[in-house]
């Protein structure tokens, strides 16, 4: 079996670390005598250059694809061996490629000649131009030693961000903090010890119970949110959050040294490629465009929920000074005393929800929404082919009349043992129409870190788990109904990087609106809906926290423009000086000593947002006035929200990018988007 089967499901079950060892350096071969063939062959047409382009790099890049996929998803030492041997291989082979001289002679010469220019496409001119983009970003104008250095750089940049990566995945897994008296759990509820116990018994403790432990707790956001928000211990809670904010910030897994040297590196890339500075290179090909606009809309929400935050904290010092806690608030307090507020407040947890909250009917309401919304159905596939662990499910997408137009894996449950933290989607096929007239149908994944079942009862979900598995089945959504046929642009392929968040951010919107969430709902053991008293009191929680919560994105997204424009200067000698800038403006608790959320801030060490943090909150602003489309025909009008629906589908999840995503947003709106609706919803106005 091979990586490169002519099965449309990849072969999971027969994918190993050995033969990837085997396979991964043939397929560079194999590409790299393709590419030299091309060069010497390709014509200034799309099909010629383009189109030929993709099918000499398609089998490498879908094998390489399917590396880095088990490496997020099965973290064990021989698929890390993999990724440090060939990763350094692929990288210099796809710079060789970004900067060969016929490759970009002929692609400068389709755009330059009006005769093949004016007969492509819209989205296929989109897709020109950003190839002549990423060749320039891949130094095809750099000469001598410039383009060595500047391959060097890249070289090192990739085998940094994985390091950076894997230190964070051990430093998470280097701490636990077993406790085996019922004092040490005073506050947890029964659902939250079985996770605990769960914990420990995955570190050898076999004996342990729910009931009578021992209990580990560890760094595993499963664990960490609700051992914080619940423990009555403020010493535990203390310790634990100590652990968790100093990971990766000093011994064995120190990334200090790597984000360093990661910015510099960078820096060094900008200023070869012509840029100012790094953020200018990145957001020359987003919606945003510069640094100033990025900084103008972090400032235009940050007054606001500046005001908001400070009032809620305000409240949130009160309320614990009223109900016993005589030491000022701090990071290890923020979390516990909001979830007593809340229950104050509102009269309810989020343990309260929970048991009405199983997964199997979180998937089927989501589901039901989306058939609802845009006229699919969705179908249980399982078996149908392997997958790369038990927990893994597949499923079929048919249109109205019943046709397939995609499948797409989801992996739910969190491993802290082998699975990356966070939750993603992807893509292993693009649709694609081919020679022949048929339609390749787009294959994507969804992967999250969600509660796992237990013995004796199901998964069951947190609203927070919720937005997460409807995040990330909205770029599902956009991966799988596109409409487009050339992969080029298909999906979320060529959407640029601010706005891809639009679809997933947009779905998050329906977990607090009554309908969906009646439909979502039922007790995992009685089988009854959630009571209308306990939605109604969910939905009056909408704003509680929006402040503190918004100024916590915005931190983030200050602090990462500000690592790739100011570092260093005289006023921002180095990374942590920004972060302290960042956290002045925005974090009004000051963190613990040794704290330094950069250690771990792999989305943009790692994960490809680098410059780019801000494109949450860009896209929240789209997400919230797409969804107040929907509020205006009427949420609880079946047949204006359907028709809302189809129109969003036809034009925010078809078009994917080959059109430009401001036209996309007025073709769905009718306008351009304005913030007003997201401060709406924030409880920011």
């Amino acid at each position: 079996m091979s990586f490169l089967s002519s099965q449309y499901f990849p072969p999971f079950d027969k994918l190993t670390p050995e033969l990837a060892l085997q396979e991964i350096p043939r397929l560079i071969a194999d590409t790299e005598r393709r590419v030299t063939e091309l060069e010497s062959t390709c014509t200034p047409t799309w099909e010629g250059r383009i189109a030929a382009l993709t099918d000499v790099t398609h089998p490498l890049g879908y094998a390489w694809g399917l590396v880095s996929h088990l490496h997020g998803t099965c973290n064990f030492p021989a698929w890390r061996q993999v990724i440090e041997q060939l990763q350094p291989q692929i990288v210099t082979l796809f710079l060789r490629i970004g900067q060969s001289e016929p490759l970009y002679a002929a692609l400068r010469t389709l755009h330059d000649t009006p005769a093949t220019w004016d007969a492509l496409s819209e989205g296929q001119r989109r897709v020109v131009e950003a190839e002549l983009r990423n060749a320039r970003d891949s130094g095809i104008a750099l000469q001598g030693e410039e383009r060595t250095r500047f391959s060097e750089i890249v070289t090192r940049l990739s085998e940094l961000g994985t390091r950076f990566s894997n230190n964070t995945l051990d430093a998470t897994k280097a701490f636990s903090l077993l406790l085996t008296t019922p004092a040490e759990v005073d506050g947890l509820p029964h659902n939250i010890l079985r996770i605990c116990a769960d914990a420990a018994r995955a570190l050898g403790h076999t004996e342990a119970t729910a009931e009578n432990g021992p209990w580990a707790i560890t760094l595993e956001v499963a664990v960490y949110g609700p051992f914080l928000k619940f423990s009555n211990r403020r010493d535990l809670r203390e310790r634990v959050y100590r652990a968790r904010a100093t990971r990766a910030c000093s011994g064995t897994f120190d990334n200090t040294p790597l984000l360093t040297e990661i910015l510099d590196l960078r820096r060094e890339e900008a200023t070869l490629l012509g840029f100012a500075t790094y953020a200018d290179l990145v957001l020359d090909s987003r919606m945003a465009k510069s640094p100033a606009k990025v900084l103008s809309l972090l400032e235009q929400i940050g007054g606001p929920a500046l005001v908001k935050a400070r009032k809620e904290l305000e409240a949130l010092r009160a309320f614990a000074a009223q109900n016993g806690q005589s030491e000022p608030l701090q990071p290890w307090d923020v979390a516990y005393w909001s979830r007593r507020e809340m229950e104050a407040l509102y009269g309810f947890s989020s343990e309260t929800i929970r048991p009405y909250l199983p997964f199997s009917a979180v998937l089927d309401g989501l589901f039901r929404l989306a058939q609802d919304l845009f006229g699919i159905a969705i179908e249980a596939a399982d078996g149908l082919a392997p997958v790369w662990h038990p927990d893994v499910r597949l499923f079929r997408v048919r249109n109205n009349g019943g046709d397939p137009i995609a499948y797409f894996y989801l992996d739910p449950y969190s491993r802290p043992e082998s699975k990356s933290g966070g939750a993603w989607m992807d893509s292993f096929r693009s649709r694609q129409r081919k020679a022949d007239g048929s339609v390749q149908l787009p294959l994507a994944l969804l992967c999250c870190n969600q509660t796992p079942p237990s013995a004796d009862r199901p998964s069951l979900m947190t609203l927070g788990e919720v937005d997460t598995l409807f995040h990330e089945f909205g770029h599902a959504l956009q991966a799988m109904l596109t409409t487009i046929d050339f992969p080029e642009a298909s999906g979320i392929n060529n959407i640029e990087w601010d706005a891809v968040e639009l679809a997933s951010q947009f779905m998050e919107n329906w977990c607090t609106h009554s309908g969906t969430l009646r439909s979502i709902s039922r007790h995992f053991e009685s089988g009854e809906p959630i009571p209308d008293e306990l939605l109604d009191r969910i939905r009056e929680t909408n704003t509680y926290g929006q402040g503190l919560g918004t100024i916590r994105q915005l931190s983030f997204g200050l602090m990462d423009m500000l690592l790739h424009t100011e570092v260093p200067s005289p006023r921002l000698p180095d990374a942590f000086a920004a972060e302290a800038e960042a956290e002045n403006r925005y974090r009004l608790i000051p963190g613990v000593d040794g704290e330094h959320m950069l250690a771990t801030f792999t989305h943009i060490f790692s994960g490809g947002y680098a410059a780019g943090y801000y494109s949450y909150m860009w896209a929240d602003i789209l997400a919230h006035d797409a969804f107040a489309a929907f509020e205006e025909a009427g949420l609880d009008n079946p047949e204006a929200r359907r028709e809302t629906g189809r129109r969003y589908a036809a034009t925010i999840l078809g078009l994917g990018g080959a059109r430009a995503p401001s036209d996309v947003y007025r073709d769905f709106r009718g306008r351009d988007p304005s913030p007003e609706a997201l401060l709406r919803h924030k409880g920011l106005l």
